[in-house]
């Protein structure tokens, strides 16, 4: 059953991220992912200062805070610094990063935080953390947050597909016909900020960014229909996590590195094997 524990709360983190990652790698905004995971420092810190529990609720809560800070000092260098989204996403998560490293420097001690574990997670530990959910059945503590949260971002995405999708595509004319960019803006980085926070305990923030980056990457080479990319993105994410699972039992690595390695990988095939495909119908249709 460990393996089924590990690989399903995996998977719960491959659909988070798919969700909210097909619309960012549509914006050109992937990247925001690793600036919230090195942004959310100073705010687990916070969290437990004031707090003086590692307890999941207020570490969430601290990192989610400062998740959303980081989004919103993105959104203010872009729009009232006017420098590029890569430029004010590079000066707010080290800002906010270096801040935090300060803090726990400084005041942190006797502080019980594991910074190295914000990075690379603990999935293997989570088979340590079950908790029953009725009827005989057992869930690890993250699997069933991360569960809760795919429930809530699903209806998020159902309830504003139409705003988010146009906003996404073609901000301009949704501008032109009264839609509230901001509004959708914030709607979708709230949801990032949610979806990454809550899986550090469990992968990390290094496999976050790779189930936000390369599974809907990977689906965007193999589709052009949006509805279709995000749900092949889910499942390639659900793959990864098995097959990356399994390598790192055969090898004895890393899970989170294992599991990213092996999005990589996938990435790199389907690019090329598209490549061909797209230059012998190039060949043929000459």
């Amino acid at each position: 059953m460990n393996d089924f524990y590990i690989i399903f709360t995996a998977s719960l983190v491959a659909i988070n991220c798919a969700l909210m990652g097909c619309f960012l790698v549509m914006r050109k905004m992937v990247m925001i992912g690793d600036a919230i995971s090195h942004a959310v420092l100073p705010g687990i810190f916070i969290a437990y200062y004031i707090s003086g529990s590692t307890a999941s609720v207020p570490i969430l809560a601290g990192a989610a805070l400062s998740g959303i800070l980081a989004t919103v000092m993105i959104e203010w260098f872009t729009k009232k610094a006017r420098l590029q989204s890569d430029a004010a996403i590079g000066v707010s998560y080290t800002l906010l990063f270096a801040i935090g490293v300060i803090l726990i420097s400084k005041f942190g001690e006797n502080v019980d935080l594991d910074q190295q574990c914000v990075l690379y997670g603990e999935i293997e530990q989570i088979v340590f953390w079950l908790q029953p959910i009725g009827f005989g059945l057992q869930l690890p503590k993250q699997a069933i947050i991360l569960l809760i949260v795919c429930v809530i971002l699903l209806a998020g995405v159902i309830w504003g597909y139409k705003g988010l999708f146009i906003t996404t595509f073609d901000p301009n004319f949704a501008l032109s016909t009264g839609v509230t960019v901001t509004f959708w803006h914030y709607f979708l980085m709230s949801g990032v900020s949610l979806s990454t926070v809550v899986s550090f305990e469990s992968v990390g923030a290094i496999l976050v960014i790779a189930f936000l980056s390369g599974p809907p990457a990977i689906a965007y080479l193999l589709t052009e229909d949006f509805k279709r990319m995000i749900f092949l993105s889910a499942i390639i994410g659900i793959i990864c996590s098995a097959a990356g699972y399994y390598v790192s039992m055969y090898f004895d690595v890393s899970i989170a590195g294992s599991i990213s390695a092996v999005i990589g990988l996938a990435f790199i095939l389907v690019f090329v094997g598209t490549r061909v495909v797209k230059s012998k119908v190039d060949v043929i249709s000459a």
